[in-house]
């Protein structure tokens, strides 16, 4: 195998595995979350090696470029110039290390800029306060809505007590089982609370 098919095959290789890398993004294949680590490289942000939004530099979209970049450089340095075999090499690899590094700058400003940690407690859905959307009847189950992320959600409820509740009632979720969450009135925990605490005076 001479230079010239060396640098397509790179090309090629590298092309391919972009588009597959773009293609896997948008159908949510996190093709960019499988890293190559070198030892003692952890890549987590924090870690020894580590870099910003814990992605490593060594992933998928990055070689991709990497080998892009490089075997197309090399390729039209090779077949339509006649630069010396090892300054187009060098050239080459200059512009694979460029590529990948303008992806993975890509991946840390643009990409994961706003990614972060989920943390479960975020999710607990007891004490979330909503409001019903559609009356829950005595025993049946309705609506409530509510805020999570700054995001409008919603979830089936149903009265902690079996008695109904009207709509627009702003509720407090006591529990939350099946995807079912078991709601009070707000007013209804203010005012046992508040009993609660002038019994305690």
């Amino acid at each position: 195998m001479n230079w010239e098919a060396f640098y397509f095959v790179c090309f090629l290789i590298g092309f391919v595995f972009s588009v597959l890398s773009v293609l896997g993004g948008g159908a949510h294949w996190h093709v960019t979350h499988f890293h190559f680590h070198a030892p003692g490289h952890l890549g987590h942000s924090g870690a020894p090696g580590g870099h910003a939004g814990g992605v490593s530099p060594f992933n998928v979209s990055t070689i991709s470029a990497f080998l892009a970049w490089f075997g197309g450089v090399g390729y039209l340095l090779t077949r339509y110039s006649s630069v010396w075999a090892l300054l187009a090499l060098f050239l080459a690899l200059v512009a694979g290390v460029t590529g990948a590094a303008v992806v993975f700058w890509f991946l840390v400003k643009v990409m994961l800029k706003h990614d972060r940690t989920l943390d479960p407690a975020d999710y607990d859905m007891v004490g979330v306060l909503g409001r019903v959307s559609s009356p829950v009847r005595s025993g049946g189950t309705g609506e409530m809505i509510f805020l999570r992320d700054g995001a409008r959600c919603s979830a089936a409820a149903r009265s902690e007590s079996g008695t109904p509740i009207a709509r627009d009632t702003e509720v407090v979720v006591t529990r939350f089982e099946q995807g079912i969450a078991y709601v009070r009135p707000w007013e209804e925990m203010a005012g046992s609370e508040g009993l609660a605490g002038g019994e305690s005076l």
